[in-house]
């Protein structure tokens, strides 16, 4: 991360705090790593965000239905899944620092780099020929860029084999072979890479087979999959159809940094969407496109994303993609599309002895669908649009504001109603406008300080619309409403606010 991003970071996680978005979890005890609870305006954009989320994924359309499963689950269910033998991350400590760092990240970090000179290259280039300048062509034919994609290839490919052979000796050597080093102690003294399960497990008071070990769920997908058929036919549900939900899960990460990117405690928002064999390929396409016009509706820019193809699919996937989003710190996971083929309802009939299979009428036969997942991180998601929102600029005036550019659909509060000043019946008002709006939006009232100090603070929480009452009012029950974004001020009628509000809203 570049001394500037870093600088940006910071504020970002300076400005959750200050205007209560997120706050270390038992700060008074100290904290507790890796643990975040939302305040008052984070809890309202968290909200904000899945219910935006579950609008357009089950709302809107009219094959997908929500569900909501237990976080505690039978523990053969993850014996099933793979995560009871296989969910681990490949860790690794520098002697000198005793930092422990996912051994893959290191890897995937010292790529970015690579890349970060290639993009370099292409921009050096792109000055010097000007609007006749062909960046892919620069690529195939430039021997120093090609040299670095050459590079970049290569490492990927060892790492994939590392991975996939469970290869952790050649992982370490993979590391010194490309001389990279602690960010910390800046030194190459590395431990051997190991394997570390990060399930969380704890006891319960009565488990069946006599067993009390139960864990808490690393992923919430496995809740939809043993559903699969309950909500099949208590719905009576036709291939396609899909599965949603949102909900925590819990992953012992050691590596946990980067604010609330990488939590012990977090939740998901998860669409399993079940087809016919076969037709995967043509659903995994149409999925990754419908998620990427979910990013982009939300008004973000289109160089903020991209999306990247795993390097080493999961043990259940065929295809497996990944939306990355550009926070300060670099282009980084936001969602996953992957086709999961039939492993997980396979699993789930050979240890249940139960079947999970649809009877198709068309074909008259049985058979395991295939499944098609998308997965967003809500943390993350919230990462992503406080860091994007967050600007600093400085007015014609010359003076300067922090404002959230947070979308307003998805904003903590929609509107803040101002009275000029606490006198001459201007707050009576002013509360006789709040009482209008706030059975349709969340609001704010604030009285204290100049006005333009109130507008401040309402940029600096996000509020899109902000409704000064003043003298006027009094007279042609007339307010002003303020844009966060334009500054711009009108003149509306109390009678048609709301409906300008919902507008804009919409808009």
């Amino acid at each position: 991360m570049s001394v500037q991003a870093e600088d940006v970071f910071k504020k970002v996680i300076s400005h959750a705090k200050e205007y209560g978005f997120v706050f270390q979890s038992s700060e008074i005890y100290d904290g507790l790593s890796a643990v975040y609870d939302y305040g008052q305006l984070g809890a309202e954009l968290k909200n904000n965000i899945k219910q935006y989320w579950w609008k357009s994924m089950v709302q809107m359309h009219e094959n997908i239905v929500g569900i909501d499963s237990a976080i505690f689950m039978h523990p053969t269910t993850w014996k099933a899944s793979g995560h009871v033998d296989a969910f681990n991350d490949p860790l690794i400590d520098n002697k000198d620092s005793k930092k422990r760092y996912r051994a893959d990240v290191l890897v995937e970090d010292h790529i970015e780099k690579i890349r970060t000179k290639v993009d370099k290259e292409v921009e050096k280039a792109a000055n010097r020929f000007g609007e006749s300048f062909d960046a892919d062509m620069f690529k195939q034919t430039n021997p120093r860029v090609m040299g670095y994609l050459d590079k970049i290839t290569a490492i990927e490919d060892r790492m994939r084999t590392c991975l996939e052979n469970g290869d952790l000796a050649d992982f370490k050597q993979l590391i010194i072979d490309e001389e990279i080093s602690d960010p910390i102690s800046g030194t190459k003294n590395w431990t051997d890479v190991r394997q570390f399960n990060l399930m969380f497990s704890t006891e319960m008071g009565s488990v069946a087979e006599g067993s009390n070990k139960i864990y808490l769920r690393p992923e919430t997908a496995q809740g939809i999959f043993v559903n699969f058929l309950n909500v099949q036919k208590s719905g009576r549900m036709k291939i396609p159809f899909g599965i949603a939900q949102i909900g925590k899960a819990f992953r012992n990460e050691i590596v946990a940094r980067q604010f609330i990117f990488r939590m012990r405690e977090f939740e998901q928002m998860e669409m399993q969407f079940f087809v016919k064999p076969g037709t995967e390929m043509e659903w995994y396409e149409s999925w990754k496109n419908e998620r990427m016009a979910w990013h982009m509706s939300l008004g973000m820019t289109a160089d903020q994303y991209r999306f990247h193809d795993h390097i080493k699919l999961a043990h259940y996937a065929n295809a497996a993609a990944d939306i990355e989003f550009k926070f300060p710190f670099g282009f980084k996971e936001l969602e996953g599309i992957h086709s999961r083929t039939d492993f997980d309802l396979k699993q789930h009939e050979e240890h249940s002895g139960k079947k999970l299979q649809y009877f198709d009428p068309e074909e008259n036969k049985n058979y395991v669908p295939y499944v098609v997942e998308t997965s967003i991180g809500l943390d993350r998601m919230f990462l992503a649009i406080l860091s994007y929102a967050y600007q600093e600029e400085t007015l014609e005036d010359g003076s300067e504001r922090v404002v959230l550019r947070i979308p307003a659909k998805l904003a903590p509060y929609k509107v803040a109603v101002l009275p000029l000043t606490k006198k001459d019946g201007l707050p009576e008002k002013a509360r006789e406008v709040i009482d209008g709006l706030k059975e349709d939006f969340m609001c704010q009232y604030d009285e204290k300080d100049a006005i333009g100090r109130r507008y401040r603070r309402q940029d600096a929480i996000g509020t899109p619309f902000a409704v000064t009452v003043d003298h006027q009012t009094l007279e042609d029950n007339t307010v002003t409403i303020r844009e966060r974004d334009s500054m711009q001020q009108d003149r509306v009628a109390i009678a048609d606010l709301e409906g300008i509000i919902r507008r804009k809203l919409k808009g």
